[in-house]
């Protein structure tokens, strides 16, 4: 199972610190992550291992997206922050939709996360 993981910059730590808190589910065989590059450099760290594509605002949201679109990406996980502007937020409204095309299970924040992991558990 697939599982992209996105934290824009304000949720990075708060991304970093659910991956630990459900390294049981994370460090399964079968189960593998892939992420923009940022989120991907912090996660992996913290001792996770995961493919590192480009940077969200370089095209990482786009790259995860297509592999989505593909049917290689099983679920995304993807801890935005509503406050803040973000340039490439055309590309984050993308990736929403295409979740949404291809029925993925996007979670926006931990508490989500956090059914969508028991749900698989």
């Amino acid at each position: 199972m697939e599982i992209a993981i996105i934290a824009h910059d304000g949720k990075k730590a708060e991304m970093v610190q659910f991956l630990n808190e459900h390294a049981d589910f994370f460090h399964q065989e079968h189960i593998s992550l892939v992420s923009t590059g940022t989120t991907g450099k912090k996660v992996k760290r913290a001792g996770f291992e995961v493919l590192r594509l480009l940077s969200g605002p370089l095209g990482g949201d786009a790259q995860i997206a297509a592999r989505v679109a593909e049917g290689k990406c099983d679920m995304v996980l993807f801890f935005r922050d509503p406050l803040e502007k973000h340039p490439h937020e055309p590309d984050v409204l993308m990736l929403l939709r295409i979740c949404d095309v291809h029925d993925v299970p996007l979670a926006s924040n931990p508490a989500t996360a956090t059914l969508l992991i028991n749900a698989v558990k």
